[in-house]
Parts: C-alpha cells; sequence; structure tokens
C-alpha cells in the first residue's frame, strides 16, 4: 500500500503530540530538542540571545528541550570560555533567565551536565592552568598516558561538581537534568575498556567501570527532589572512534546500564548517529530500543531525525535533504522507545516541531551547515 505524503504527515501528527511523563514531568508530546554545542556564552554566560534561541523552539511546542552541554563546577571541566557555565553567581543567573523564557512560552528544560575530561588540551580556556584529567589519562587512540589519572580526590570532587550543578538546576527553576556520559567525555571514559586502564574498584568490568558515572547519579539523586528528572545521555561511538563499542551484546550492555538505572536514572537519552540503524544482531531494536528493553526506563532515541544525511557531515561544512519520518513513526508507534531527539532540523528551523505537529510537512527545509553559526 502507497502512503501519500498526507497520510504521513497526519500520522506524524497524531504519533509524535502522544503526552510522555519522565519520573512525573509531564511532556506535552514525544519531540525532544538535541543538546547542540553552540559556544554563543562569552564567559560561559547565557545571555538574552540563548534564552530567546531556546525559548522560540519552546513556542514552537518542542515537548522538552535538552541544553547544550555546560560546563560543572570543576576546572578541568571543559575547553571553552565561551561555552556556557553550570557555575558561578552570572553563569546561573543567567540560566535561571533562560528557564524563564522557556516556560513563559510553553515548554519545558533541562541542562545538559558536562565534563569533559581528556579530551581537554594543554592551556585551553576557562582555566588555562587546569590539567586534563580522566581514567587513566588517556586519550582516545593512545596507548600513553599525556593527562592525570583521577585520585580518589578528584573523583569526589567530580561527583561534587555534578551535585552541585543539579542542586543549582532545581533551585533556579529548571526541570530536571541530563548528565553527559556519551561521545568520548570523562563519564563516557570511565564506562569504556578503551580508556579505562583502572585497576581498583573504578576499573575492571562493566559494572566497575560504571561505578563512577553511577555514584555521580546517586549524588544527583541525594541530593534533589525525588520527583526531579534525572536523564542520563550515553553512547556506544565516540568522537574519536565511530566505531567503538561499549557493548558487543545485550548482556554486556545491561551490564553497563544497570548500576545506572539502581542509582537513580529516570531515562536513558541513548545517542547514535543514526537512529534507524539496528544495534544488534538478531533484532531491528536500535540502541535506544535496547536500552528500554533492558532497563525498563524511558529512553529517547537520537540521529538524524528529520533528515537524510549523517550530521557528522555538518563539521565537514555538509548540509543535509529532508527525510522521511515514516521508520520513526513505526518505532515509536510500536513503543520501542519513548521520545525521540532533534537536533539540526530543529537548528535549521524553529519552527520544525510546529510544522510537523501541525501536519505541515511541505513547509519543512532542508539543513543548511550554515545553521551551526547562527544563533536564532
Amino acid at each position: 500500500m502507497t502512503v501519500t505524503v498526507s497520510e504521513s504527515a497526519s500520522r506524524a501528527a497524531q504519533i509524535l503530540s502522544r503526552p510522555a511523563s519522565i519520573n512525573g514531568l509531564t511532556l506535552p508530546n514525544r519531540i525532544v530538542m538535541a543538546p547542540m554545542t553552540r559556544k554563543f556564552s562569552p564567559g560561559g554566560i547565557p545571555g538574552a540571545d540563548v534564552a530567546s534561541y531556546y525559548s522560540r523552539r519552546a513556542a514552537a511546542g518542542v515537548g522538552l528541550i535538552v541544553t547544550e552541554g555546560t560546563y560543572v563546577g570543576h576546572e578541568s571541566a571543559g575547553e571553552s570560555d565561551r561555552v556556557p557555565r553550570f557555575h558561578g553567581e552570572e553563569q546561573l543567573a543567567g540560566w535561571a533567565k533562560v528557564a524563564e523564557a522557556v516556560h513563559a512560552a510553553g515548554g519545558r528544560i533541562v541542562p545538559q551536565l558536562w565534563h569533559i575530561g581528556m579530551v581537554r588540551k594543554e592551556g585551553q580556556q576557562p582555566y588555562p592552568e587546569a590539567p586534563a584529567v580522566g581514567p587513566s589519562g588517556l586519550r582516545i587512540g593512545s596507548t600513553e598516558a599525556t593527562g592525570k589519572a583521577m585520585t580518589q580526590a578528584d573523583l569526589d570532587d567530580v561527583i561534587g561538581a555534578f551535585a552541585e550543578a543539579a542542586a543549582a538546576a532545581e533551585r533556579i527553576g529548571f526541570d530536571g537534568v541530563e548528565l553527559h556520559g556519551a561521545h568520548g567525555y570523562l563519564l563516557d571514559q570511565f564506562l569504556w575498556a578503551g580508556t579505562n586502564r583502572r585497576t581498583d574498584g573504578y576499573g575492571g568490568d562493566a559494572v566497575a567501570r560504571a561505578k563512577f558515572a553511577a555514584e555521580i547519579v546517586a549524588a544527583v539523586r541525594e541530593t534533589v527532589s525525588a520527583d526531579f528528572p534525572i536523564l542520563f545521555r550515553y553512547s556506544q561511538w565516540k568522537q574519536e572512534a565511530y566505531d567503538a563499542r561499549l557493548a558487543e551484546t545485550p548482556e554486556e550492555l545491561e551490564a553497563v546500564l544497570a548500576p545506572l538505572a539502581a542509582a537513580g536514572v529516570d531515562a536513558f537519552h541513548a545517542s547514535t548517529r543514526r537512529y534507524w540503524l539496528p544495534e544488534f544482531e538478531g533484532s531491528d531494536l536500535n540502541l535506544a530500543g535496547w536500552t528500554k528493553k533492558l532497563t525498563g526506563k524511558p529512553s529517547v532515541s537520537v540521529g538524524s531525525v528529520g533528515l537524510d544525511g549523517d550530521f557528522i557531515k555538518v563539521f565537514q561544512g555538509e548540509g543535509a535533504a529532508v527525510g522521511s519520518l515514516d521508520n520513526l513513526l513505526d518505532r515509536l508507534e510500536r513503543d520501542e522507545f519513548d521520545l525521540v531527539a532533534v537536533g539540526r532540523a530543529l537548528l535549521q528551523d524553529p519552527q520544525w516541531a510546529a510544522k510537523v505537529l501541525d501536519g505541515r510537512f511541505g513547509e519543512l527545509a532542508a539543513y543548511d551547515a550554515a545553521a551551526l553559526k547562527s544563533l536564532s
């Protein structure tokens, strides 16, 4: 049977407009704005332009906004003085205005709390003297330690920084938090055997490698209210190693995720580059689908939603054509996952959610890589 564009648009509006819930936080629909680093916050302070950027997407119907990655209060957490920070009086005051603007537009918003770990290069801002730190001082693809292997004191400091940032998020009016455990950054460096060579309780098998991230989740859970949602973003792939994998089988993946779920994660954000690809042989479930099946927690799928082209090409200056949503809708309809995060399509068009929810497929535009450099 041939499905017309009109029928597909109507189906998208119906399926994506279903409400969803994460630990009591009710979302009006299934559309999430994916976190995207923008570097439009000089001094780490998000200004009125950042508030306007997010509130426009909220006003157009995005169910949940996950902010760009924002550095926690640890000097080795970041690499740019233009990436927002989630500590400091001015920085938090800026974020409070962002949350207020999104709520005024009818939206829900969570900050993504971030520590880049060994991705940091020597001498970078905002704290040039801070060392790069990681589980074993290893960069992805290197066999020699070029950074500092974290001591117990270092681990405790970072755990405290995440907990303090989460408490601040609740205090200044955000609707939850997302912990960035993906793409080769600090938490992921502990999860992955390629960068975690520790011989103490934080290294070894998958459960031991998950201990640090689980302790961060537990500290956040203890610091915030019981009904304050905690999302955890993770990935198999890394920035410098697209073929890297935390787990080769569902059983191995469960060993990674179970300690995080037990520590207090309310929903997992499973980052892939192409959401339609199956994660393991013998099943067409994608990573978010397996995550929901293994943990019983709500999951968010992401990866080239609404576009025909991998997002990695963005950094090569390439655009992408509008892509079909039919496969995505099939998966949502059978409850493979609960929510879908949209990145480039929402960068290109602040009205993307409204157009999709209204069935206005004909108004969707191709992605132009220049949108990455515009705060509109």
